[in-house]
């Protein structure tokens, strides 16, 4: 891949990532860890993330278990799950804190699908604008640097990244998708 190519290329592999984790963030009626991920708790005065204060584990489906390394902490996770978008209510005994998934509803379900989807078509877009600015920085190339034919071959192979990318965003979504209808 010709190195002009590649820092466009780069910025796509980027922007699939962010795609792929915020996918992992949205919860599929399974217990998921990732629903946790940017989660802060205020630990001696800093915001840490809650995987850095405590060990995190799935001990059945529906159900994620936070075991904080201080017992102290757990009225401040519980209080940053409560202020967070999770939409779950944390119950704990003293020493963990559990998080029940109730089962999603099929209206919920769809609801769940439509984000995905926009999450997706969210990421193409971005793939596209990185590929115009591609283009645009190939043709301001031109007239002393390089050929017509080359701004061409160039144009060509950032097409075919393109192209690559949203076909992989196309199977992910879908992927996420049928993980969340599935019952």
């Amino acid at each position: 891949m010709d190195a002009r190519v590649s820092q466009y290329n780069d910025k796509m592999v980027k922007a699939f990532e962010y795609m792929e984790t915020e996918l992992q963030s949205i919860r599929a009626g399974r217990a998921n860890p990732h629903v946790l991920d940017k989660l802060r708790v205020d630990y001696y005065g800093t915001p840490t993330p809650i995987q850095q204060v405590g060990n995190i584990t799935v001990p059945e489906p529906r159900i994620i278990q936070i075991a904080p390394w201080e017992k102290s902490l757990i009225k401040d996770i519980e209080k940053a799950i409560l202020a967070s978008d999770v939409g779950i209510t944390p119950s704990n005994d003293g020493s963990v804190i559990r998080l029940v998934f109730p089962e999603l509803t099929e209206e919920r379900r769809k609801d769940l699908v439509k984000e995905v989807r926009k999450k997706g078509e969210d990421c193409k877009i971005a793939i596209r604008n990185i590929r115009r600015d591609g283009n645009e920085a190939f043709k301001k190339l031109s007239k002393t640097e390089i050929s017509e034919d080359e701004i061409k071959d160039l144009e060509d192979e950032l097409q075919k990244a393109t192209d690559k990318f949203v076909k992989d965003i196309d199977k992910a979504v879908e992927e996420k998708a049928q993980d969340i209808l599935k019952v």
